[in-house]
């Protein structure tokens, strides 16, 4: 089990798309709509592991202010302002989908940011310290910030509940974080912080790459019939996608360069860029009624350019950045080199 799990894990890239396809095929031949009592156990199945895995005693280490504080401030002015703005652009009109698939890149923007920073930031050889404090302070302001920001900017479009939108953010966060944490401290007290951190931490994350596969399966299945009769509302939702990466790309690289040294402004771009779309997806699937699925449709999308934008950025981080002395150290050492396994 472990074995198809890990392999899941590290062909995420492909993973989650294959899984897309699948969707597409079962909700266009059968009624796709009982699969929605599956939406709130399949995102714990996806949220827990990352939670149990979150190392929250790295907040207190560390001189690292102005990083952190420039990371939030993009986070929650920059960031939701382009997605704000990239929707009014790109998806506006007389039909109902755009203006919802304009809500969906806006909660893209409002929810920072996923375990998938840390990870990425640790195959570019950045600071990973660093980007854990990002990871823990983004997810607890982006979900007290995203309800509020919804209803603010969103408002005139889609009617916002902000208590029922507050309580699915619970459900999805905090609940997962608590019991996560409870996870991690008996586990340690029962075998061991070394023990824990060698042989039982490990496990975790590839249960978490499963429901991500698993959440974008049953995106695509509750929306199959209506893609397949608008094929190209799909390039409708990728064109502004696109534009919010790069954009977001663009302006990092360039703020990483100007304010930080290398290994801080890699967790800065990734502290950033990587929007945490498995809290989106589920909020937007559980929050907003019928129109939620619509919503959900631009967020399922997104997975495909956030993880595929990561790997060539990487790729590239040597240009944007100048080389580092880890990367020769591992260079003399190719035993020790680590394969690129696609994070959560």
């Amino acid at each position: 089990m472990l074995k198809i799990l890990s392999f899941i894990q590290k062909n995420l890239v492909w993973a989650i798309p294959v899984s897309m396809i699948f969707g597409l095929i079962y909700g266009y031949l059968f009624d796709a709509s009982s699969l929605k009592q599956f939406i709130i156990p399949v995102t714990f199945i996806m949220v827990y592991p990352m939670m149990v895995t979150l190392n929250v005693k790295t907040i207190f280490k560390g001189h690292d202010g102005k990083l952190q504080l420039v990371t939030q401030l993009i986070n929650f002015i920059f960031i939701p302002i382009i997605a704000f703005f990239i929707g009014k652009i790109f998806l506006s009109g007389e039909a109902e989908k755009l203006g919802l698939w304009a809500v969906g890149l806006f909660l893209i923007g409002v929810l920072p940011t996923s375990g998938m920073t840390i990870s990425w930031t640790g195959f570019a050889k950045g600071n990973k310290e660093a980007a854990i404090k990002m990871v823990v302070f983004g997810l607890v302001i982006g979900s007290l910030a995203a309800p509020v920001f919804t209803k603010v900017f969103m408002g005139a479009t889609i009617e916002v509940n902000m208590l029922h939108m507050f309580k699915q953010i619970a459900i999805f966060v905090f609940l997962p974080l608590v019991v996560g944490l409870f996870t991690q401290f008996f586990g340690m007290k029962k075998y061991g912080t070394k023990h824990w951190n060698e042989k039982i931490k490990p496990k975790f994350p590839p249960f978490s790459a499963l429901g991500v596969v698993m959440i974008a399966f049953l995106a695509m299945s509750l929306k199959a019939r209506h893609i397949i009769a608008n094929p190209g509302d799909i390039v409708t939702i990728l064109v502004p996608l696109a534009v919010f990466y790069l954009i977001s790309y663009v302006f990092l690289t360039v703020i990483g360069r100007l304010l930080f040294k290398r290994e801080d402004a890699i967790a800065m771009v990734f502290g950033v860029v990587m929007r945490d779309l498995s809290i989106a997806l589920a909020i937007a699937m559980t929050a907003f009624g019928k129109q939620g699925m619509t919503i959900a449709l631009l967020i399922a999308l997104a997975y495909i350019i956030q993880i595929q934008s990561a790997a060539w950025y990487v790729k590239f981080i040597n240009f944007m950045f100048g080389s580092s002395t880890a990367k020769k150290e591992m260079a003399s050492e190719p035993d020790k080199t680590e394969k690129l396994t696609v994070p959560l």
